[in-house]
């Protein structure tokens, strides 16, 4: 039986198992979720596929997992992935994991924050989020990118050192999100450029399929704050 898997593209996590997936010749039933809908919300989608009421998830048979690390780590022990996305090794496996710990509370939950305020909230409400909470939320992902900058990309090309692993992967689409905000995470950081376009080009052609919607929104409101200069 072959593997489900249910995302949504505009999901940054969803994105990281796409990659994931499609990287390693995986094969899989694609079955997008209309976040932007509320397909999730509805009781049906929770009785039926996922309690979580989130993406990305799977169902492996009758086996049924959301969150994408535990994901990656099911499917490195389930499936012919290559060693370097998530090793057997037990120490460079605990150097992607230390990078995937921190990643929640680090770049994670400061990109998101300052992604949901600026753009999100705005479409579903049409209410202008307040300058001063903008400005704390963008700090503190500044702050955020720089100590991910100083921690995660100093002995290596990739967070784990010589090889790209999944660790790379779930934070490159973490980074990208706040682009669909008007935000460079890259501008004055040249190594971080640098990391992110490594990690494009590793993952291609997939990282660009995976990331089209982001791409042409960020594209979109990069030619507005243009217009208006």
């Amino acid at each position: 039986m072959v593997l489900k898997y249910y995302f949504d593209l505009l999901s940054q996590p969803s994105r990281s198992i796409y990659i994931l997936l499609k990287l390693n010749d995986i094969p899989f039933e694609a079955h997008p979720v209309a976040l932007r809908e509320g397909e999730h919300l509805t009781e049906e989608f929770k009785e039926k596929l996922s309690k979580f009421q989130k993406v990305p998830f799977i169902h492996d048979g009758d086996f049924k997992l959301t969150e994408s690390v535990g994901i990656a780590r099911y499917l490195s022990r389930e499936y012919p992935i290559k060693d370097h996305w998530y090793p057997k090794n037990s120490k460079r496996q605990a150097k992607i994991d230390e990078y995937l710990e921190w990643h929640h509370l680090g770049i994670r939950f400061h990109c998101s924050s300052y992604f949901i305020a600026k753009w999100v909230n705005p479409m579903l409400t049409g209410r202008q989020p307040k300058t001063a909470k903008l400005e704390l939320l963008k700090n503190n992902m500044n702050d955020s990118l720089d100590k991910f900058e100083e921690l995660f990309l100093s002995d290596g090309p990739f967070i784990s050192g010589n090889e790209i692993s999944f660790g790379d992967v779930q934070a490159a689409c973490e980074i990208e999100q706040p682009r669909m905000a008007g935000f460079d995470p890259t501008e004055n950081r040249p190594k971080l450029k640098t990391w992110l376009e490594r990690v494009r080009k590793e993952c291609n052609p997939y990282y660009n399929e995976a990331h089209a919607i982001v791409n042409k929104i960020a594209d979109k409101n990069k030619q507005k704050i243009q217009a208006k200069l």
